[in-house]
C-alpha cells in the first residue's frame, strides 16, 4: 500500500505526469509515459531504468475508462 499523502506529491521523473497506483500489481504507473515504477516494501522505486514499458493493451484499457 501507499500512502496518500506520498501519491499525491508524486509525479513520473520521466513526463512529470501523474501516478496511479495500481494495488494488485504493486506499481505506480503513469500512462502519459506508458511506465508503470515498481513499489517494494512500500518504497516506490522512481528511476525509468527499473520501470517496465505498459503494453498496448493496458494503455487502450485506461483509454476505454
Amino acid at each position: 500500500m501507499i500512502d496518500k499523502k506520498l501519491l499525491a506529491i508524486l509525479a513520473c521523473p520521466v513526463s512529470k505526469g501523474e501516478l496511479e497506483y495500481h494495488q494488485e500489481t504493486s506499481e505506480l504507473v503513469c500512462y502519459s509515459s506508458g511506465l508503470a515504477y515498481p513499489v517494494k516494501d512500500g518504497i516506490p522505486v522512481m528511476l525509468e531504468s527499473e520501470a517496465r514499458r505498459l503494453s498496448d493493451e493496458e494503455k487502450q484499457a485506461h483509454k476505454n475508462r
